[in-house]
């Protein structure tokens, strides 16, 4: 595996892959690997010739007062898993490789961004889809991998990519869950054994949510009134939002119709945890 630190290095390679008329499948992280990521990872590495993963954490999406500098960094960790599933290249650019002096350019996706998890985290999403679009630019893939975790995320970067005409597909991928329900994350890594067990209300209400809904239940107030039950139910948990809209432009709706998505974002302690699912099927 190779690893790429510079800007220029990284773009060279790609060209150089296109000119073989090779296929470039792509996973953007933030670094903390787990096996959330290693299955975007498995999937890019069945589907094209080459795989290259980004470690990059932006620190345009985080707010004043989250947690970039304590977010969790294992470049080693990530390194050797990587090595094991035939990773092309490895690209890790330091900030200023992507932010040199003088970067004044952003990239914002109007409404989609202003809901949901962008209501409570202005400037987040201008953050993520101004690195990402800069990410794209630089390693030129043909495919690109995201986990449907975040899954607002991935409707504002489809419609990102759909309205700016570039010329890329976007592939979104199941939530990876651990044995008990609670969705992989790299912030999971904060929680304390209370705050552990807090955390599985989250998915415990999920369920609730698909149950009602396949025992006829439609009205989005009674649902997410059920919903906030089993949460506040658990210690030190604190909800954000809990949201029934439609799973493309995320607007609230007062019935769930099938193939409607329920989201919901928890602070865990001081941990803030996001989760959704789709009601019944498409």
């Amino acid at each position: 595996m190779k690893i790429i630190r510079s800007v220029k290095e990284m773009k060279n390679w790609t060209y150089e892959i296109r000119q073989e008329g090779g296929t470039v499948g792509f996973v953007p992280t933030m670094g903390f690997l787990h096996e959330g990521h290693l299955s975007l990872v498995r999937e890019s590495t069945s589907k094209c010739n080459h795989t290259v993963v980004s470690i990059f954490v932006n620190a345009k999406q985080f707010g004043p007062n989250e947690d970039l500098d304590t977010y969790p960094i294992d470049f080693e960790g990530d390194k050797k898993q990587l090595e094991s599933l035939n990773v092309d290249v490895l690209f890790y650019p330091s900030h200023e490789e992507i932010y040199p002096e003088g970067h004044a350019t952003f990239v914002s996706v109007e409404e989609l961004s202003g809901r949901l998890c962008g209501k409570s985290r202005p400037g987040f999403f201008r953050g993520v889809t101004t690195v990402v679009i800069k990410l794209f630019n630089i390693v030129k893939p043909d495919i690109a991998f995201f986990g449907e975790k975040d899954r607002q995320q991935l409707g504002v970067i489809k419609k990102m990519v759909t309205d700016l005409n570039l010329d890329l597909s976007i592939k979104g991928m199941p939530i990876i869950r651990n044995s008990d329900g609670l969705a992989l994350s790299s912030r999971n890594d904060y929680l304390n054994k209370e705050d552990r067990d807090s955390s599985l209300s989250l998915s415990k209400a999920l369920n609730k949510a698909k149950l009602m809904f396949a025992e006829g239940e439609t009205s989005a107030k009674v649902i997410k009134g059920e919903m906030t039950k089993i949460i506040e139910k658990e210690k030190n948990t604190r909800i954000d939002y809990i949201s029934l809209s439609h799973p493309e432009n995320f607007k609230e709706m007062e019935k769930a119709v099938s193939y409607s998505l329920v989201a919901l974002a928890v602070f865990v302690g001081k941990t803030r945890l996001i989760d959704n699912c789709i009601l019944g099927s498409r």
